[in-house]
C-alpha cells in the first residue's frame, strides 16, 4: 500500500474540537491558524490590573508619608539598606512574633508590587505583540468561517464545528489574530483569490478537502508582476519613440507616469517612500531615454515657428 492509500484509509476525526485541530494542522501554508484575540476581555483585564497597581501604589505613598513623620533610625536605615530592610522585616522574637511589623509589611507590599507590575507588563507587551500584528487574510477567514459552519454542504440542517459560545468564532473579523499570513499581501494576491482562487485550489491528502496554495498564487503574482513591469516598461520607451510632437511627448510622459503609479499603488503594498522613489525613478528614465529627442523636437518646432 502506497503511503497516499494509508493516508485516505485514516477515518476523518470526529466533529469539534478533533475535526477543527486537525482541518488547522493539515494546512500546509499554517495561514488557517487563527484565532480570537478578545480584544475586549484583554482591554478590561489590563484595567483591571492597572486599577489594582494604582491601589497598591496609593498604599505605598501612605508608608512613605508615614515613615516621613518617623524619626526611627530603624525605618531610615531601611530606606537606604536592602539588607538590613530584609533582615528587620523577618526578624522574629522568642516567641515568633515579628519584631519591626511594619518594616514586614512593606515588605510584603513590596512583593505584590514586584510581582502584579510583572504581570501587568507581560500583558502590555502581549497585547501589544497582538494588536501589531497583521490580519488575517479576508479569503482565508470566509473560507475558514463557510467550513466552520458548514454553509457549502447540502444537508437540510448545517451545524457549526464547536457548539455554545464557540460557534461564533469566526463572526468579528476585528477580533482575529493569525499566527502565520501570506508573506505577499497584497492587493493584486487579494483580487486573485477573490476571484480566480479556483485555480489554484489543492486536495489534501485525506481527499476530503481542499485549500488554496500559498505558493502557487505567489507565484502566479511574480510572474504576473513582472510581465505587467515589462509591459509598462518596454511599451512606455516604444511608443514614445513614434511621437515627435513635443506636446503629444509629454502628454504621454505623464500618462506612462501615471499608468505607473497607479499600478504600484493598487497592484502592490508599497509604502509611500518607496512608492515616491519608484515613479520618481520611472519619471526620470524616461526623461532621460527621450532628452535628446525632446530637445530635438523642441528645436525643430521653434524653428518652423521663426519660418
Amino acid at each position: 500500500m502506497l503511503p497516499g492509500d494509508i493516508e485516505r484509509a485514516r477515518p476523518n476525526p470526529i466533529n469539534g474540537f478533533p475535526r477543527l485541530a486537525s482541518k488547522i494542522a493539515s494546512d500546509p501554508d499554517k495561514t488557517t491558524t487563527i484565532y480570537r484575540r478578545f480584544d475586549k476581555l484583554s482591554a478590561r483585564n489590563l484595567l483591571y490590573l492597572e486599577a489594582e497597581i494604582a491601589e497598591l501604589e496609593t498604599l505605598q505613598n501612605q508608608h512613605d508619608e508615614a515613615d516621613l513623620k518617623s524619626a526611627d533610625s530603624t525605618t531610615i536605615s531601611c530606606h537606604s539598606d536592602w539588607r538590613k530592610f530584609q533582615r528587620c522585616a523577618g526578624e522574629q522574637d522568642a516567641h515568633g512574633e515579628f519584631v519591626h511589623l511594619r518594616q514586614k509589611e512593606k515588605m510584603e507590599l513590596a512583593l505584590r508590587i514586584k510581582h502584579k507590575l510583572k504581570e501587568y507588563h507581560e500583558a502590555l507587551a502581549v497585547h501589544k505583540t497582538l494588536l501589531n500584528s497583521k490580519p488575517p487574510a479576508s479569503t482565508t477567514v470566509r473560507a475558514m468561517r463557510n467550513w466552520f459552519l458548514d454553509t457549502t454542504s447540502d444537508k437540510v440542517e448545517s451545524r457549526p464545528q464547536l457548539w455554545g459560545s464557540s460557534a461564533k468564532k469566526y463572526d468579528d473579523v476585528h477580533d482575529l489574530v493569525a499566527l502565520r499570513v501570506p508573506a505577499d499581501q497584497d492587493r493584486l494576491s487579494e483580487f486573485i483569490l477573490n476571484y480566480f482562487s479556483y485555480f489554484f485550489k489543492a486536495t489534501r491528502q485525506d481527499g476530503q478537502s481542499a485549500y488554496i496554495s500559498e505558493r502557487s498564487v505567489a507565484k502566479f503574482v511574480a510572474i504576473l508582476s513582472s510581465i505587467l513591469s515589462a509591459i509598462l516598461l518596454f511599451g512606455s520607451i516604444t511608443s514614445l519613440y513614434f511621437v515627435h510632437n513635443p506636446y503629444a511627448l509629454l502628454g504621454m510622459l505623464g500618462g506612462w507616469t501615471v499608468l505607473f503609479a497607479t499600478c504600484v499603488g493598487w497592484l502592490t503594498n508599497a509604502k509611500r517612500g518607496p512608492d515616491f522613489r519608484s515613479n520618481g525613478g520611472i519619471c526620470s528614465g524616461l526623461g532621460c531615454v527621450h532628452q535628446w529627442d525632446f530637445g530635438w523636437c523642441l528645436s525643430c518646432s521653434y524653428g518652423h515657428g521663426n519660418l
